[in-house]
């Protein structure tokens, strides 16, 4: 099955029985005509080339929207992981605290006791 491309379309029509090709306006007429030719067989033509940039954008924007979203939850995942590094770091940073003060405590209890055994 043909089904042509983009600039080169496959021509659509009745399929004959004798020679397996469809038929169109276009195969009536002869190959020098100049209207026997559609648009698309002149790459060069602006309506062409404007038609096939437009087909272009349409075919690639779904692949465009899904790099932009997974640009966007990178993003996010980047800033969660972030944002769980400084709260980890912050309460990290709180139980050294406390397990400091907790040491002090017991340092200043030991040179208590130590003082009074050494005094008795």
């Amino acid at each position: 099955m043909n089904v042509g491309t983009i600039g080169r379309p496959a021509p659509h029509g009745p399929v004959t029985r004798r020679t397996g090709t469809a038929r169109t306006a276009t195969a009536a007429r002869t190959a020098t005509d100049p209207a026997a030719t559609p648009m698309s067989t002149f790459p060069d033509a602006p309506e062409a080339r404007h038609t096939q940039n437009e087909v272009r954008k349409m075919v690639l924007m779904p692949e465009a929207m899904a790099r932009s979203r997974m640009a966007e939850r990178a993003r996010e995942a980047e800033s969660q992981r972030l944002a769980y590094q400084l709260s980890l770091a912050a309460r990290l940073e709180r139980r050294s605290r406390r397990l400091q003060r907790r040491a002090e405590r017991a340092s200043r209890r030991a040179r208590r006791a130590l003082a009074l055994a050494v005094m008795q």
